[in-house]
C-alpha cells in the first residue's frame, strides 16, 4: 500500500530527519509511528503527502511512486487530520467537511448525504451539528469534525499527526476509542504519529518505534512488549507488562455524583492499586495536583477490561 525505499531527509543546515528508511505500511493497517521529540516521525508522515519532499529514496503508493502523481490528486485521496483542528472559522461545520468533495466537483445532493452520514458515525447528530460554526463546538466536538472532514471524499489513506495530544484526559480517551470502532466500519489505511505509548499501543495494530531518525523496532503490541529489541524499546514502552496496558484514563469519567468522595486515587496509581480500591469500593474519586478530575467506578473499569480484552484476542490476535 505505502512503501518507502531507502527514504533520507536531509534539511538545508545539514541536520539529517530521517535516515534510509524502508517500511511497508499494509492495506487497512492502523499503523503507529511514535518515539521521543525530534525523532523525525512527523517527517515522515508530512512526506507522505509530499507536504516534505524527499532528498532521497522512494515512497510508493499502490505501487506508484508518489512523484508521479498529480500533487493535488495525490492530497486530495489522502486524508490529514492535524493536531491544531484548523476548521475554517467563518464557515459552517457541512462547509467544512464538504471542501475537497466540492474540490473533486461531486453533487450538492451527494455532498450533504455525505456529510450527514459522518456526522453520524461520530456521534454528532446533524441536523443539531451541520448548520453549526466551529466556535459553538467543543474542542471534542471539532476535533470529531477534524477527523470526518478527513474522511469527506472517501480517501483510502489517512494521515493523523498527534490528533487528540491537546485535548484533556476524557475527550482524549473518547475519542481513541470512537476511532477504533470507526476503522472497523470503514478499513482505512491509517498512519498516526504519537508521542503517547499508551495511546500507541491502545490503536495500533503494528507500532514503528523511531530514534534519531532511524527505525529502531517495528512490530505489534505484544510484539513489542514481549520482545523488545534494545533498552530503549524497552525502556520507551517504561517496562510495562501486556496486564498493564491499562490506564486510569481509559475508564476516567466525568463526576456525575455529588457526593463527597470518601475514597480517592491519585492519577498516576498502578493497575493492582486501582483493582485492589475497586475490590474495596463501588466509586472513586481521581486527583491530579490535589484537584478532583474524575471518577471511577467498578462497573464501567469491568466493562473496560471484558471489552479490551476481547478486542485484543480479535484485532492483535491474542
Amino acid at each position: 500500500m505505502i512503501t518507502f525505499d531507502n527514504v533520507s531527509k536531509q534539511y538545508d543546515n545539514n541536520q539529517i530527519a530521517v535516515k534510509a528508511l524502508n517500511v511497508e505500511i499494509k492495506k487497512g493497517e492502523f499503523f503507529v509511528i511514535i518515539g521521543p521529540s525530534g525523532c523525525g516521525k512527523t517527517t515522515l508522515l508530512k512526506m507522505i503527502n509530499r507536504l516534505i519532499p524527499l532528498t532521497a529514496g522512494t515512497i510508493w503508493i499502490n505501487d506508484k511512486r508518489i512523484s508521479d502523481y498529480n500533487i493535488h490528486e495525490l492530497r486530495w485521496s489522502i486524508g490529514y487530520v492535524l493536531q491544531q483542528i484548523a476548521l475554517f472559522p467563518h464557515m459552517t461545520i457541512e462547509e467544512n467537511i464538504a471542501v475537497v468533495p466540492e474540490l473533486k466537483k461531486w453533487s450538492k445532493t451527494k455532498i450533504h448525504q455525505r456529510v450527514d452520514e459522518l456526522l453520524a458515525l461520530v456521534g454528532l447528530e446533524p441536523a443539531k451539528y451541520r448548520q453549526r460554526k466551529p466556535k459553538e463546538l467543543s474542542g471534542g466536538e471539532q476535533q470529531r469534525v477534524g477527523v470526518v472532514r478527513a474522511l469527506a471524499a472517501d480517501p483510502e489513506i489517512i494521515l493523523m499527526d498527534e490528533p487528540f495530544s491537546a485535548l484533556d484526559p476524557i475527550s482524549r480517551t473518547k475519542l481513541q476509542d470512537d476511532l477504533l470502532e470507526m476503522q472497523r466500519t470503514i478499513q482505512k489505511t491509517i498512519v498516526f504519529v504519537s508521542h503517547d505509548m499508551q495511546e500507541a499501543l491502545k490503536l495500533g495494530d503494528r507500532l514503528c518505534i523511531m530514534k534519531d531518525g532511524e527505525i529502531v523496532q517495528i512490530g505489534t503490541p505484544q510484539q513489542l512488549l514481549q520482545n523488545p529489541v534494545n533498552d530503549f524499546v524497552q525502556q520507551f514502552i517504561g517496562g510495562k507488562q501486556s496486564d498493564q496496558l491499562f490506564t486510569i484514563h481509559d475508564v476516567l469519567q466525568p463526576i456525575t455524583v455529588t457526593n463527597d468522595f470518601g475514597h480517592t486515587i491519585p492519577v498516576d496509581a498502578p493497575f493492582p492499586t486501582i483493582l485492589e480500591k475497586l475490590a474495596e469500593h463501588d466509586l472513586l474519586g481521581v486527583e491530579e495536583n490535589g484537584k478532583l478530575i474524575g471518577m471511577v467506578t467498578r462497573a464501567s473499569t469491568l466493562r473496560y477490561l471484558a471489552a479490551d480484552s476481547k478486542k485484543r484476542g480479535h484485532v492483535h490476535g491474542g
